[in-house]
């Protein structure tokens, strides 16, 4: 029984990581083929730094998910907050109202976004669909991320430190900057890296919100109608790595608020 379920794993994993491996190793294939590796080159990775439209598009991508990764960790600090200090019942509601829009289909939120953007538009006419709407569109959907990275932190903090702050002379303001603030650090840094890695992987809400600007995502599905070059591996790779360290910072920053919560209660 345990063989078969070793088998069972084993195929599962492969099934999910074989292919990508197999895209970062041809990667670095010297030669345009897909089937034959021919030999071991950094040729696609030159390839593609020279190329102006991918790095436009690379440079777009990361101004729009640096800004709206940080804009969805302040609004969604704020709500998580909020939610926090409400009673039982609208605390539900407004939980209930942050997963919804979690679980509901990327091209629901795309669509609607448009609509609403074009609406505006009508009233502020020298608006268009561009970098703005991007970014208004990225910290739409990275906002309920911060939240509930931010919410379970809230609920396990001592708010007896904020009182005794209030207590020595601390304004509201102050209490919240001096003592809550530096507690939610670690779940915010969290918030922030989860919202940044989900902003450079969306394409859905890209799509409909972007207008003419290119981000990644955009530019290697219209790259996938051409004949697919190697240029697609090389980038595919270099994000791969770079959302893997993304996520290890994420784990290793989780950890760290574990240990501290295992400290505080130890010294308790």
């Amino acid at each position: 029984m345990k063989t078969i379920r070793k088998v069972y794993f084993f195929l599962v994993f492969a099934f999910l990581y074989l292919p990508i491996c197999i895209l970062v190793v041809f990667s670095f294939n010297s030669s345009k083929s897909r089937a034959v590796f021919s030999g071991f080159s950094f040729k696609w990775y030159a390839k593609l730094f020279n190329d102006k439209d991918i790095i436009v598009a690379l440079l777009n991508t990361f101004f729009v998910a640096i800004v709206a990764s940080l804009l969805a960790a302040i609004i969604g600090t704020l709500a998580a907050i909020g939610i926090s200090k409400f009673k039982k019942l609208p605390r539900k509601i407004f939980l209930n109202l942050n997963s919804m829009f979690m679980v509901s289909p990327e091209i629901i939120s795309g669509i609607s976004l448009m609509v609403l953007f074009i609406s505006l538009f009508r009233i502020i006419k020298f608006l268009k669909l561009g970098v703005l709407t991007l970014v208004l569109a990225h910290t739409t959907i990275c906002i309920p991320t911060v939240v509930l990275s931010v919410l379970p932190r809230l609920y396990n903090m001592d708010h007896c430190l904020e009182y005794a702050a209030k207590d020595l002379g601390c304004t509201s303001i102050k209490a919240f900057f001096k003592v809550t603030f530096f507690y939610l650090l670690p779940a915010i840094a969290s918030g922030i890296l989860m919202s940044f890695t989900l902003s450079l992987d969306d394409f859905i809400v890209s799509y409909f919100t972007g207008g003419t600007t290119q981000l990644l995502p955009i530019l290697i599905y219209s790259m996938t109608k051409k004949i697919v070059s190697p240029e697609i591996n090389a980038l595919s790779s270099i994000l791969l790595f770079f959302v893997f360290v993304l996520i290890f910072v994420i784990n290793l920053l989780n950890k760290m608020g574990s240990k501290n919560k295992k400290a505080r209660k130890i010294n308790s």
